[in-house]
């Protein structure tokens, strides 16, 4: 039994440092595959890829390349804080970006600003915060972080975790009760939370187990009440909890979600080909590795190990001045909060924080060509590093693509003018910023899609599986009380366990410049006078600005509707409008949860949809820059009680997209994609439509296909 646990530790730790792209076995080989045609996706316009080992940064918001975090690793090495026998874990190593002002103020062709390394090390038990200076070749800066929780989880405290826990001899005896074989043991490393002093002091992590037997979709296999408690400093369990037993294994029928694993085609009629041609090639370039130019826009693109697409430097060509404008200085998903509805003790902890805990670069996956992305695109890595500092390459993580799904971006027919008629329209074609993330059982894929007449639309996807529950119960008419249930049967032996999703975007708009204010149109109902008019009601437009912080906390409600615009007091339009965007809400939802309760003290930032805070370039992390056991004292709800005024300031938008999901059965064995999204629309910004001059499509534009014999050809 020993040999065999030895054996699947090892399968174990190889399993997760596959799936992770860790550099240890394969950095090379993903590197040397960039120049691979065989490796690339099909895409005969973006063969070509960033020379990773040659790489110079063009411009001063480009993330590290491999030589410069190899350079920081050799600097750390020779800090004398740190020895080769006491060398901290890095749990992150990214650019320090240089100050806002200098990105402002540079232009392609000057000197790049220093460029310096920001790293979050853990030493003792202890958060070093680490700034290296790359020019210089020395540390300029280190600190112990005052504030609670750790950095996110590193795949060593994960591997850690698994060795202690498949190691422990009454995991052995549990899982040889159920009947499940060893050999078929998966286990999970999700977050622990934070509930009170009782589990301060050290860092651990939750371990939970699943079966793969018969079947690859191992997340509908739950060992249910089974949970142990890891110190992955210390290598040991401090808690066991096997509350389950009486639970059957749920079985693995039908829970396979692969192609090739179903038996049988879909009751569909099958769909034909279909793509989006482009014969001349797409529209849009990447220039310098990271700068993307399509139509009228401009911005920088780059993965974070963190965060995972970061949008830096979003500018907007002016139809009428040919002026290139400001609309965004950094956008990104700050935060991301998933609590789930169960207070057993196996599952009240589920309190997620994604992208603090876990990062959602690091859990990117590397994207399909055809069917995450259509053909044209053009990919981009990510270049990240190991707990021990050393770079890896996290191959194909973001994607780049036009998107024309036969929308119209305005059009209009007149038929009462006399002798003519009048029939204009002109197709909506969008270019789209992807990734994708796969954190445990859920998939998330973000969208940052921009449109020519200056709309950005932020999307958010839900895919993946669902968490599940076993209980004993195959149809719900055996469960008490089945109609007040919390939460459904999806299938036999199965609950699918309520819970939400809260994304909270970190939005630093900069409308024609940086000094902005925030306004809050507020739709107000006003009755009319005796005698004054048939109407007896109507709607006036009320505009407030915002001093300070308190006044932009927004709770949406449906019965006060409003929109939300920042504008620049300084700039204005000919008809004496400030310029402006808004932030147009989607479908969303709102926490629920008592305020007091220990996972929405963390996730304070979830309390409000909208908030406004003066621009702090520290201030980035919704849910601190220290996530992991946090206790929620350095959030943006902490940093927003100071209540700073925002008027004419530099102000950061901060928007919290929500999914309420209760599970039903056509969520199993995978969920088909649910989304929401948000759009940052022009107020006033232009003088007229922006996208009254693109010509439009005629049929020469593009080859003619047609059926025949049912197959397409060109004619």
């Amino acid at each position: 039994m020993k040999k065999l646990t030895t054996l699947l530790i090892s399968f174990l730790v190889i399993f997760i440092v596959s799936r992770l792209w860790l550099p240890s076995n394969l950095k090379r080989r993903n590197i040397l595959s960039l120049s691979s045609d065989k490796d690339q996706p099909a895409n005969f316009w973006f063969k070509s890829k960033i020379d990773h080992f040659n790489e110079i940064p063009q411009h001063p918001l480009d993330p590290l390349t491999l030589e410069e975090i190899n350079r920081v690793r050799a600097i750390l090495f020779s800090y004398q804080p740190f020895s080769s026998t006491n060398f901290p874990a890095i749990h992150s190593l990214t650019l320090d970006e240089p100050y806002k002002s200098q990105v402002l103020g540079w232009k392609k062709g000057d000197p790049i600003p220093a460029r310096k390394a920001f790293v979050i090390a853990l030493l003792n038990g202890k958060s070093h915060l680490v700034t290296v200076d790359l020019g210089l070749g020395r540390v300029t800066r280190h600190e112990i972080s005052p504030s609670s929780g750790y950095p996110m989880l590193s795949l060593d405290d994960m591997a850690k975790a698994l060795e202690a826990a498949v190691s422990f001899p009454e995991l052995n005896q549990s899982i040889g009760a159920r009947g499940v074989a060893f050999s078929d043991l998966i286990c999970i490393t999700p977050s622990a939370g934070w509930y009170g002093p009782d589990e301060e002091g050290r860092r651990v992590i939750k371990v939970i187990c699943f079966s793969s037997g018969n079947t690859s979709n191992y997340f509908m296999r739950p060992i249910e009440g089974l949970v142990m408690t890891v110190d992955p400093d210390k290598r040991e369990v401090v808690k066991f909890t096997d509350s389950g037993r009486a639970i059957p294994l749920p079985r693995a029928a039908n829970t396979d979600y692969r192609y090739s694993a179903q038996e049988k085609p879909p009751e569909m009629r099958p769909l034909n080909p279909i793509s989006m041609e482009q014969p001349n090639g797409p529209s849009f370039s990447v220039e310098d590795g990271h700068v993307v130019k399509w139509a009228n826009w401009e911005f920088h693109l780059k993965a974070d190990q963190r965060a995972g697409l970061v949008i830096s430097r979003a500018r907007v060509w002016d139809s009428e001045t040919g002026e290139l404008r400001n609309v965004m200085y950094k956008g990104f998903a700050s935060e991301f909060f998933v609590p789930y509805m169960d207070l057993d003790e196996s599952w009240y902890f589920k309190t997620y924080m994604d992208v603090g805990e876990f990062g959602i670069g690091v859990a990117a996956s590397p994207l399909v060509p055809l069917n995450d992305c259509p053909q044209y695109s053009y990919y981009m890595d990510g270049v990240f590093v190991t707990s021990d500092a050393k770079p890896y390459i996290q191959p194909n993580m973001i994607c780049i693509f036009e998107r024309y799904a036969g929308d119209i971006i305005w059009r209009h027919s007149e038929t009462l003018l006399p002798g003519f008629q009048i029939n204009e329209a002109r197709r909506k074609v969008t270019l789209v910023a992807r990734m994708a993330a796969t954190v445990g059982n859920y998939d998330y894929i973000f969208d940052w899609e921009f449109q020519t007449d200056g709309l950005i639309q932020v999307k958010v996807g839900l895919s993946g599986m669902l968490m599940v529950k076993g209980t004993p119960h195959e149809n719900v008419e055996t469960m008490a009380n089945h109609e007040e249930v919390s939460s459904p049967l999806v299938s036999e032996n199965l609950i699918g366990v309520v819970h939400d999703h809260f994304v909270t975007f970190h939005l630093d708009v900069d409308i024609d410049g940086p000094n902005n204010s925030f306004a809050k149109v507020n739709l107000v109902k006003e009755e009319s006078l005796p005698g004054e008019s048939p109407r007896k009601s109507y709607l006036k437009a009320k505009r407030h600005i915002a001093k300070t912080e308190n006044d932009a906390k927004i709770k949406l409600n449906l019965h006060n509707p409003s929109e939300f615009h920042v504008v620049n007091p300084s700039r204005r339009s000919r008809l004496g409008n400030p310029t402006g965007y808004k932030l147009v809400p989607g479908r969303t939802a709102a926490s629920l949860l008592d305020l007091f309760d220990p996972p929405q003290i963390r996730s304070a930032f979830t309390n409000n949809q909208i908030w406004v805070t003066p621009y702090n370039r520290k201030e980035q992390w919704a849910g601190g820059l220290l996530t992991y056991q946090s206790k929620g004292d350095d959030t943006l709800a902490a940093w927003s009680e100071r209540n700073r005024p925002i008027e004419n300031k530099d102000i950061v938008l901060w928007y919290t997209m929500g999914f309420h999901h209760i599970p039903c059965q056509e969520d199993f064995p995978i969920m088909p994609t649910v989304t929401s999204s948000f759009d940052l629309k022009p107020v006033n910004f232009f003088e007229l439509n922006p996208v009254l001059r693109i010509p439009p499509a005629f049929d020469h534009d593009l080859p003619v296909c047609r059926p025949s014999n049912g197959n397409y050809r060109d004619t």
